[in-house]
């Protein structure tokens, strides 16, 4: 039986290294690898590339990296809620591609798919297109969009089992499914790790092929960006 477990982060992140190309999942602060981001941290590599929907705030998720300077570039959709980033975005010490949201979640499913480039009219005629190809197709105007791929796939998801099939609950399915299939190493970890078989197929969301690592993780703190409530 195929069995993908590992002992943990540490042992989950081995090979990462510096200037590598990193995909994080998640949405906003939900369904993020909290584990593996602490992990990051703990290890000290810099220079890295890292491909998210958003870069977390100031004191969790990739924030944390963006503070201790070990991310040389974002490729990025919402970066609305992290001052430190856009301190250094304007200081010219962080550089970003701001991606609409659509055309980034298309980028990595196309580099996970193996579609080396696709056209889509999000942003003609705005600053993200400007020095890209772009084409008529009908009477509109696209542009030329290249797929994404990435030396490590960080995702979270709520059930794995030991083959690597994973179960996302939630907001946490955006994002985290299309990260995993683009990875060159994927690590997925998860809330709760059963045996193989465990796991109904017919809900599975990551086949355990696109998984190379996972772990159950630990102390997920689960924070919320903004907290509405009635008074």
């Amino acid at each position: 039986m195929i069995n993908k477990v590992v002992e943990g982060p540490q042992a989950a992140l081995q090979g990462l290294a510096d200037g590598m190309t990193l995909m994080l999942g998640g949405f906003g602060l939900c369904g993020i690898p909290e584990n593996s981001i602490q992990e990051i941290l703990r290890l000290g590599v810099k220079d890295l590339t890292c491909i998210s929907n958003n870069a977390g705030v100031d004191d969790f998720g990739i924030g944390r990296l963006l503070q201790t300077r070990q991310v040389r570039k974002m490729i990025a959709s919402y970066v609305g809620e992290n001052a430190e980033f856009e301190r250094q975005l304007l200081s010219g010490e962080l550089a970003v591609d701001l991606v609409p949201q659509g055309t980034l979640a298309e980028r990595i499913r196309a580099g996970g798919a193996g579609i080396p480039a696709f056209y889509t009219p999000a942003g003609y005629g705005t600053e993200v297109g400007e020095g890209k190809e772009s084409r008529e197709f009908g009477t509109k105007m696209y542009l030329l969009e290249t797929g994404l791929t990435a030396d490590f796939a960080f995702v979270k998801a709520w059930k794995g089992d030991t083959a690597g099939n994973l179960i996302y609950k939630g907001t946490a399915r955006n994002f985290n499914p299309m990260m995993a299939t683009a990875g060159k190493i994927t690590v997925a970890e998860v809330e709760e790790l059963v045996p193989a078989g465990a796991l109904d197929p017919n809900q599975i969301h990551t086949p355990g092929i696109f998984v190379q690592r996972i772990f159950e993780g630990r102390g997920y703190e689960k924070r919320i960006e903004q907290r509405t409530v009635r008074s």
